[in-house]
């Protein structure tokens, strides 16, 4: 991919299963990245303010906390999606396959897109790799997602979130994404033009 990004304003904010299923396991006390919520939120805020697209997306499967009926089935309280703001639900790992999310960022016309959410190795990162090959513009924020350690049933081995998040880093850098961070984007945001209020 070209280090030379898109510009900005063709670009959209992905929020990636952001919520509250993940505060009903066990595994949410050994959570990574102890600034996530402030991260995703000032990325929100700035695409926001910028009159760029934000598009959320909550995951379904068959586990009790992921399943529609389920009351964590919900954003988690620090994000507060406008009416105007797309919500999908997958029930796949990347954020295509299972919606309609190629065909709102087409009318939209974006080419670019911010990677943000939860898991970063599973539906980050995914997303990521099937955007690349789609053709968009990929900014993967590292601090603005989220895992949890990973063990091997049959040995008990174990990596912690900080392999994790090194390994999605080394993986995906110049091949399917920039590896960006929050201040940078803020501050690419916060240069962008502002649509004219009426």
């Amino acid at each position: 991919m070209s280090q030379t990004p898109i510009s900005i304003e063709r670009s959209a904010l992905l929020v990636i299963d952001v919520q509250d299923s993940f505060k009903a396991t066990p595994r949410w006390e050994r959570r990574s990245s102890p600034r996530f919520e402030e991260s995703v939120d000032r990325l929100v805020q700035s695409y926001r303010a910028a009159g760029l697209p934000e598009i959320f997306v909550l995951h379904t499967d068959s586990d009790p906390e992921f399943s529609i009926d389920s009351p964590y089935f919900k954003l988690m309280d620090f994000l507060v999606r406008r009416d105007d703001e797309p919500r999908l639900v997958k029930n796949t790992r990347n954020a295509f396959t299972s919606t309609n999310l190629q065909e709102l960022l087409r009318e939209k016309g974006v080419e670019r897109l911010v990677i943000t959410g939860i898991q970063t190795e599973q539906c980050c990162e995914t997303t990521t790799r099937l955007a690349a090959d789609l053709g968009y513009d990929v900014d993967f924020v590292t601090e603005a997602t989220m895992t949890f350690p990973i063990a091997t049933p049959e040995t008990g081995e174990e990596l912690s979130t900080d392999e994790i998040l090194r390994r999605t880093e080394f993986v995906l850098r110049r091949r399917f994404a920039r590896i960006a961070t929050t201040d940078g984007l803020v501050e690419e945001l916060a240069r962008a033009a502002v649509p004219c209020v009426a």
